[in-house]
Order: C-alpha cells, then sequence, then structure tokens
C-alpha cells in the first residue's frame, strides 16, 4: 500500500509538471501573439497604408476603399520561438501557427476595406503579412496595359490617361508593363506596309517612367477593344484573301471556319499573297525588330511573346464562343480545312493505313461532356490504334509549328528573350481521356506525358514559358460535373517544364481581386519546401479594363503583394 502511494504521489507531480509546462508555453503563445497585434496596430498608427497623391480623381476617389493586403500561408511564419522550450513546446507552437493560417479571413472585395473591416480582421491581416520575404527571390512583377489604348489605325488614343496609368503603377513599385502589339492593326490595310507610329508614342511614354515592356505580338483576332467597339480583326487583305479560299481558317467537322487565326495547314502554303503563314510571321517579326531595335538594345523591351494560336496561346481554337461553345464543353477537333486534311492523308499513307485519313467520327460536339462520346469515354477511341494514330498526328501539327515559328522568331529577334503561352485547359484533367486538352491539340491522356514533347521543343529554341494561372474560384468542387483540376494542371505543366530547364513565369487569368488569389500565387511563385529551388522568372498581372477604372480593387493589397513578389516585404511591415 505505502508502494502505492508513493507511485501515485510521483505520478501526481509529474501531471503536475507537465501542466506547468503547457502554461509555460500558452503564455508564450500569447505573449508572441499580443506582440505581433501591438506591432501592428502601431503600424497602422502610423499611417503606413498611406498612398501617394496622384493627380487622378479616379485614384483618389478609391483611396477610401484601401485595405490591407493580406498574403496568406504563402509566407513564412511570424512566429518566433525561444531556445529554451522543449519539442514538446515547438509542437505547440506548430499547432497554434497552423490555427493562425487556417481562420477565415473573408474575401478583401472592395467592402474589404479599412473604413468597413473589422478591427480584428485589420490586426490578423497585418499578422499575416508580418511574413519574412527579405531572403526570397526577386521576382519582376509586370501589369498589362488596355489594347484600347491602341486604335485601329495605329493611333495612340489618349496620351494622359495612359501617363496617369503609368504613374500609379510606377508608385506601387511594378516593374515594367505589358503592351499587346495586333498583327491585324499593323498591317492591317496592305501585305508588308507596317504602321508602327501610335506603338512608338505609347514606347516613348513607357520610357519616361523608366518602365520595362514585355511586347505581345498577337497574330490572332480579338474580340471587341475597348475603344469605341471596335473589333481587332486579322489584316484586311487577309480576309479578302478569304473570300475566295476559307481554307486559310481553322475548320470543324461540320465546315465552319473559325476566323481568330491562321490555320497551321497553310504553315508552309503559299497561298498569302505569295507567301506561307511562316514566312507572313517572321516579316513581322522582323519589322517590329527594325523598327524598335535601339529600344532593346537599351533594355526597354525586356521580353517578347510570340503568338501561336488562339488567344496568343499554344492551342487549337477548339473552345470557341462564337460558335456556341460553353465550359464545360469538351470542345472540337479543328482539322477540316483542306490543307489539313491533305496532310492528315499523307501521315495516313506513309503509315500504310490510308482509311485512317479522316477524323473522328464519334468525337461529340463543342458542348459534349467525355462520357456522352464514344471517343473520349473511358476505354473509348481515343486509346485504340487509330485514336492514337490520329492524336499524335494532331498534336504534332501543334509541336511543327512551334518549331518552324520559333525559329525565324530566335533569327529575328538575334538573342532577345522571348516568352510562349500556353493555355490551362483544366476541365475533364480528372477523367482518363482529358478530352478538352486533346481537342486542343496537347496529347495528354492519363497514360501519357503530353506536355513534354512541347517543352523539349521550347527548351530547343530557349524559350521562356509562361502559364495561364487561375484563381480561387476555379478550384474543384464537390460534385464536380466537369472533373476540373486546374491546380493539378499547373503542378503537372510547371513541373514538367523544370524538369526540362525552361524558365517558367505565370500569367493571372482574371484580375486579382483577393488575398486568397495573391496568396495562391505567391505559393506559385516561390514554392515551399521545393529542394530545387525554384521559382517563377516574372508574373504577368493581366487587366481585362484600364486599370485606374477598376474601382473596387485593394491597391494596398497589390503593393503588398508586389513587395512580397520582389522579396521585401519583412522591412515594409516589420521593422
Amino acid at each position: 500500500m505505502f508502494g502505492f502511494c508513493l507511485l501515485e504521489l510521483s505520478t501526481s507531480r509529474m501531471i503536475m509538471s507537465s501542466l506547468e509546462n503547457i502554461v509555460k508555453v500558452l503564455i508564450s503563445q500569447e505573449m508572441i501573439r499580443i506582440a505581433t497585434i501591438t506591432h501592428s496596430c502601431s503600424y497602422l498608427q502610423q499611417g503606413a497604408f498611406q498612398a501617394t497623391s496622384l493627380e487622378t480623381p479616379v485614384f483618389t476617389n478609391s483611396l477610401n476603399s484601401y485595405a490591407i493586403g493580406t498574403p496568406l500561408d504563402s509566407q513564412a511564419s511570424a512566429l518566433q520561438t525561444d531556445d529554451s522550450l522543449s519539442p514538446s513546446s515547438l509542437d505547440s507552437v506548430v499547432v497554434a501557427e497552423q490555427s493562425i493560417k487556417n481562420e477565415s479571413y473573408g474575401n478583401s472585395s472592395s467592402a474589404n476595406s479599412l473604413n468597413c473591416m473589422g478591427s480584428d480582421q485589420l490586426l490578423r491581416a497585418s499578422a499575416v503579412c508580418a511574413g519574412d520575404f527579405t531572403k526570397t527571390p526577386y521576382i519582376p512583377v509586370y501589369a498589362s496595359l488596355s489594347m484600347g489604348i491602341i486604335n485601329c489605325y495605329c493611333q495612340l488614343v489618349d496620351p494622359e490617361a495612359v501617363r496617369a496609368e503609368l504613374r500609379h503603377l510606377k508608385s506601387l513599385n511594378v516593374d515594367g508593363v505589358v503592351v499587346d502589339c495586333w498583327w491585324g492593326i499593323v498591317e492591317a490595310w496592305t501585305p508588308q506596309k507596317y504602321e508602327w507610329s501610335g506603338y512608338r508614342d505609347l514606347f516613348g511614354i513607357i520610357k519616361e517612367f523608366k518602365l520595362k515592356v514585355q511586347v505581345v505580338l498577337s497574330f490572332h483576332g480579338s474580340g471587341e477593344c475597348g475603344s469605341g467597339g471596335v473589333l481587332i480583326a486579322l489584316p484586311r487583305w487577309v480576309l479578302e484573301i478569304a473570300q475566295e479560299n476559307q481554307d486559310i481558317f481553322f475548320t470543324d467537322r461540320e465546315g465552319r471556319r473559325n476566323t481568330e487565326c491562321l490555320s497551321w495547314g497553310i504553315d508552309k502554303e503559299r497561298v498569302l499573297r505569295g507567301r506561307t503563314g511562316i514566312e507572313v510571321y517572321f516579316d513581322f517579326m522582323r519589322s517590329f525588330h527594325m523598327e524598335f531595335r535601339s529600344l532593346s538594345e537599351e533594355g526597354l523591351i525586356s521580353a517578347i511573346e510570340v503568338g501561336l494560336g488562339a488567344s496568343g496561346e499554344l492551342r487549337y481554337p477548339s473552345c470557341p464562343e462564337k460558335m456556341g461553345w460553353r465550359y464545360p464543353g469538351i470542345g472540337e477537333f479543328q482539322c477540316y480545312d483542306r490543307y489539313m486534311q491533305k496532310n492528315l492523308r499523307q501521315s495516313a499513307l506513309a503509315r500504310g493505313h490510308l482509311f485512317w485519313a479522316r477524323g473522328p467520327d464519334n468525337a461529340g460536339y463543342y458542348n459534349s461532356r467525355s462520357h456522352e462520346t464514344g471517343f473520349f469515354c473511358d476505354g473509348g477511341d481515343y486509346d485504340s490504334y487509330y485514336g492514337r494514330f490520329f492524336l499524335n498526328w494532331y498534336s504534332g501539327i501543334l509541336i511543327d509549328h512551334v518549331d518552324q515559328v520559333l525559329s525565324l522568331a530566335t533569327l529575328a529577334f538575334d538573342g532577345a528573350a522571348i516568352v510562349v503561352k500556353i493555355p490551362s485547359i483544366y476541365w475533364w484533367h480528372r477523367t482518363a481521356s482529358h478530352a478538352a486538352e486533346l481537342t486542343a491539340g496537347f496529347y495528354n491522356p492519363t497514360n501519357r506525358d503530353g506536355y513534354s514533347p512541347v517543352f523539349r521543343m521550347l527548351k530547343k529554341h530557349s524559350i521562356i514559358l509562361k502559364v495561364v494561372c487561375y484563381g480561387p474560384e476555379f478550384t474543384v468542387q464537390e460534385n464536380d460535373e466537369a472533373f476540373a483540376d486546374p491546380e493539378g494542371l499547373t503542378w503537372q505543366v510547371m513541373n514538367a517544364a523544370w524538369d526540362h530547364g525552361l524558365s517558367v513565369s505565370v500569367e493571372s487569368a482574371l484580375p486579382c481581386l483577393d488575398v486568397d488569389m495573391y496568396s495562391r500565387i505567391l505559393d506559385t511563385a516561390k514554392p515551399r519546401n521545393d529542394p530545387d529551388r525554384h521559382h517563377l522568372s516574372f508574373f504577368a498581372y493581366r487587366q481585362r479594363t484600364p486599370f485606374l477604372l477598376q474601382r473596387d480593387v485593394c491597391f494596398s493589397e497589390l503593393e503588398t503583394f508586389v513587395k512580397c513578389m520582389h522579396g521585401e516585404a519583412t522591412q515594409n511591415f516589420v521593422d
């Protein structure tokens, strides 16, 4: 009995000692939390979020809707631990840090301004922003300019509005801007007669603000450009040729033509007033280089993105809305113009199976689902002998187009950094066939890596890859009928690109309007726990409307995001 009492007393003392340790840990955590909140309050009281005054009433009116940028779990831990803490205490601190990260911060829309956010939200946001980015790589940030600033006669529409926009971007410490140079504007009326006057004026203004320029050579048409509702189409002389020969355009199974861009079937066909498609692209690129060579030598033009397909992305126009396509339709193959059909016939003949010289007749329509078709369903014809032949040929045309255009681009630009953008066809990515990717030209079913052959070709030409990044609203939802997986596709694409030694950049598909999206971009830009320390070469912030007209954008969040990308957030939030 005496021994039992001693054992019980010893056990009680051990329990009391453990409780004392737990209390000490909790007190340490509370002191850390109070210190962080106190520092954040001091920071707010010192007016750290005061914006630079600009000479534009639109921007002045938007100051009242500023919110605190809150990149979330992509930042380094703000918690500091005492060396004297035991291992069990350290585990408690980690749990506390994770609980802070998992709290709900809400969306940073215009409603979450300094005037309407609760004090608790502000303190938590400030604490999260206290992450240490000083030792992370410097990633340049570029903001796109509205394509409507240049009208269809290649004139700069409103120079003062451009200056106001650039002034604001400069105040945010953005590294540069993205400018679309449209083939349908520059070579609009007469073959090989190029008009660059509006772009000369624009680049001159950008040079005043000492910003870099990434130029996008857009060989496709666009919708309304925002300048009087004018459409940016392909050059007029090309459309005149199409009146007699519509096979210069991509064509679907029912014979409908897509006038957004030229078919890759004419890359080597002299049907454009004596020139091939490849020669037309090369002449345009060479004209740009000759016109702006001095700006490239001065370093104003930092990179040139070459458009290689629909929407400037490397893909077939398989999902055109003007043909009735709606998400999440699988799209249709675009190989029925006579030049593509001629190529398909030659490939089938070389294979010894001439009856394969046709497109699949059971691949559905633009808005079909994978399981509704005989070609894309599980165990469907996409994985048959014929299906593999056809998909290899279809994706091979895309790869050959890349090789042909980039061979001449590297010659025309003489060592300049060249960028190629690939799409994010993420719907149906969690099915076996990946139908939407197949119709877009990427032969990427579950049993095959369809991006590596493309990336090997890009590496051959030392290209910078640009990946489209989507926001949190595009993450996988429960009962997702589209079997979408944007994060899984991004992971596959970026890792395949890095495995092939490519430099990788990211472009936002939508305007960044909340901290969740900023946080996701930071996670993508600077992957944590990556043993190879990969990071993006730059980030392009795409805009759909003029920057200063986005009244609901929380500019302080963007400013914080830029600082994080530059690796200097700690200096602004902790000092």
